[in-house]
């Protein structure tokens, strides 16, 4: 029999390993240069969608506040996961120091219920502007803004930050290798020597009530507009105010379908391969920043009326 070394099971873990996809190696690189794109995609629309509306008048409007901060939100949360994948998939830089891998937890988990609750002021926005335009002035003013991007911020760190902090407070004494491609909550957790139920039970309560309740509350929104605008009886009046929603609606439909689909194969993980889970989680912080400015720049005339303008100050200044 060999002999026991309980020194070597109590090593205190320094850095941890990232293994990516592990029952499918060959999806790193069939991934690599379409993650590479949407990355630069999402990185060089948001970064035009926030010149635009902080260069152009016209757009320092309370709900264009709340798109520049959903715009910062996704380039956060971009640069957090995806240049970490990448580094990952091009040149098998797998090791990360127990610091950034709870740092990329915490923005991870504080950044997803940060969009969500962003959402659902921009629901709120749309639903005082067709529910109750005479009052919209009054109530849909920087001060509103101002006060609800604190909130956000405010409800999401403190409900989010004890995820991280519990993890880090446990036991890592022996297994580094994190069978994901980011450092997700459970993923770590599981190689600590304790009990982590507690992690478990917490993450699972807090990502419930935060996204749940958003989701909730951005649906009924939706509702009653949808049932004033079917009142209007005004010529046009009603496809014109649908159509003041319909980026918005595009918005989240991104953001929850692909956060759906992630939960329902997780539901089902003994029926798909464990490695979808890890695609969707590492797509759904690209895709959505990806299309949430082209969307808007699209659907919104002011806003491509700002970006033709940038356009055109650069192409001036160039020449």
């Amino acid at each position: 029999m060999l002999p026991y070394n309980s020194s070597s099971l109590s090593t205190e873990v320094s850095d941890f390993i990232l293994n990516c996809f592990v029952r499918s190696p060959s999806w790193q690189h069939w991934l690599s240069l379409p993650l590479s794109l949407l990355f630069l995609l999402a990185m060089g629309a948001n970064a035009t969608l926030l010149i635009t509306i902080r260069l152009e008048a016209s757009l320092h409007e309370p709900v264009y506040y709340l798109l520049s901060l959903l715009s910062l939100l996704d380039m956060v949360l971009c640069l957090t996961v995806i240049p970490k994948v990448l580094a990952i998939f091009w040149f098998d830089l797998r090791s990360i120091s127990f610091s950034a891998c709870f740092l990329q937890m915490f923005i991870m988990n504080n950044f997803l219920p940060t969009e969500s609750c962003t959402f659902l002021a921009m629901a709120y926005d749309r639903y005082v502007a067709i529910c109750k335009p005479l009052y919209y002035p009054s109530i849909i003013t920087d001060q509103f803004v101002a006060k609800a991007i604190l909130f956000i911020l405010a409800r999401n760190t403190f409900l989010t930050a004890p995820i991280p902090i519990l993890s880090a407070w446990l036991h890592y004494c022996g297994k580094n290798i994190i069978e994901n491609c980011i450092c997700a909550n459970l993923s770590v957790s599981k190689l600590s020597c304790d009990n982590i139920a507690l992690n478990r039970i917490y993450q699972l309560i807090v990502a419930w009530t935060l996204l749940g309740s958003d989701l909730i509350l951005i649906f009924l929104s939706y509702t009653f507009i949808l049932r004033a605008v079917l009142r209007l009886k005004a010529k046009g009046a009603a496809a014109k105010a649908l159509s003041t929603c319909g980026s918005h609606f595009i918005l989240i439909l991104f953001f929850s379908t692909i956060l759906l689909v992630f939960v329902f194969t997780h539901i089902a993980k003994k029926k798909v391969s464990p490695d979808i889970p890890i695609l969707l989680n590492v797509l759904h912080h690209v895709i959505p920043a990806a299309l949430n400015p082209i969307v808007y720049g699209v659907r919104t005339q002011e806003i491509k009326v700002g970006i033709r303008k940038l356009l055109r100050r650069v192409g001036e200044s160039s020449n």
